[in-house]
């Protein structure tokens, strides 16, 4: 692998290596121009410009080892950077973290020529990756049967089964999948997306994100070279949390990107409408709190992650309804960004959403309702 440092003459202009700079702010203004431009955010349609300014930009190393070709951002910088991202696009931030947990997961695997293979298509965006590996985490995981079964088949690994929520993988070139042996242990492996017996079905058609194209990859009698196979069998595979981000602070930032979209509408707002200044910058106080907090727990100097999580849910919840009610009649019309980013607040209820951070919400709205 390269090591390609902040300072290295493999960078160029185009490059965001830091989370303060104004390379970053220049990305950010780039993405939201284009996705305002965007009418339609169906399953018919794929963030593609937004994708290749990330790509271009280089934001998949900042999550890899300067060892590994990346530009090694610490967890602080990375929270930065993902809010500043998700403002702009949530859709496309989104997908880059199912890109990123899957390219992870290769850079902290052990098989050396499996890294060599593939990280670099994956770093530049050429030839990305994405996970089917939520059945691991889940409720699936105690089924009789694994949805994704994986049997040994002379000399390779023979899987069966499918992969319920897979993001974005007509679009990515490899899939990082995860499936289950008869003993209980578990197998993470790489595939080719054009692997013989691999079928991506068409993705769902979502309240929100459907531009993602999240839906199911199933797997007929595929075979998994030993070459391939990026942990071997272990029981809770997932363990390491080398792949990182759901449900922790990663998570929680996206929220937060989807707050300062919906604070800086009502700002713009209030500039003809001064009755609406209040609320802006009563949101904004209750944002710059959860953004200190998001930096503290990525600093490892405060440990409630799931606190942060139900309050930057609650924040998303709540800061785009107040931007439906500043935009009026015209927010509740389709294509209106307002519109998408109240149906975008939603996704947080219910992605990587822990038991704890689920009884929270309900908790608040109960209490709400009393």
């Amino acid at each position: 692998m390269t090591d390609f440092s902040d300072d290295s003459p493999a960078a160029n202009s185009n490059w965001v290596t830091d989370a303060d700079g104004d390379a970053l702010k220049g990305l950010t203004k780039k993405i939201a121009a284009v996705s305002q431009r965007q009418s339609s955010w169906t399953r018919d349609d794929w963030p593609t410009q937004q994708l290749s300014l990330m790509a271009e930009a280089q934001v998949y190393r900042w999550f890899i080892s300067r060892a590994n070709g990346g530009l090694e951002w610490s967890a602080r910088d990375i929270a930065k950077g993902y809010i500043a991202l998700g403002s702009a696009c949530l859709t496309s931030t989104f997908i880059v973290t199912q890109r990123v947990a899957a390219m992870k997961r290769v850079a902290a695997c052990d098989n050396v020529d499996l890294k060599q293979r593939v990280l670099t298509g994956m770093l530049d965006g050429s030839a990305p990756a994405t996970v089917g590996i939520s059945h691991l985490t889940t409720s699936r995981r105690h089924a009789k049967k694994p949805v994704m079964g994986v049997t040994r088949s002379n000399g390779q690994w023979q899987v069966d089964g499918f992969a319920p929520w897979v993001t974005g993988a007509n679009h990515a070139q490899w899939l990082l999948m995860g499936g289950v042996l008869n003993d209980g242990k578990e197998i993470l492996f790489l595939l080719p997306t054009d692997t013989v017996g691999v079928q991506i079905e068409k993705g769902f058609d979502l309240i929100a994100l459907s531009a993602s194209h999240t839906g199911a990859v199933k797997c007929d009698t595929v075979l998994v070279p030993e070459a391939n196979v990026v942990a071997a069998p272990q029981e809770s595979v997932l363990a390491t949390r080398a792949g990182g981000g759901a449900g922790g602070v990663q998570t929680s930032a996206l929220a937060l990107g989807l707050v300062r979209s919906a604070i800086d509408f009502i700002q713009q707002e209030s500039v003809a409408r001064p009755e609406l200044a209040e609320t802006a910058d009563a949101l904004n106080q209750q944002f710059d709190l959860l953004f200190d907090l998001t930096l503290k727990v990525a600093d490892g100097a405060f440990e409630s992650v799931g606190q942060l999580r139900a309050d930057a849910n609650s924040l998303a919840t709540r800061s785009t309804q107040a931007a439906m009610i500043a935009a009026k009649g015209a927010g509740f019309v389709d294509g209106h960004p307002v519109g998408r980013w109240c149906r975008e607040a939603l996704f947080f209820l219910v992605w990587s959403c822990p038991q704890q951070v689920a009884e929270a919400g309900l908790c608040e709205l109960v209490t709400r309702a009393e």
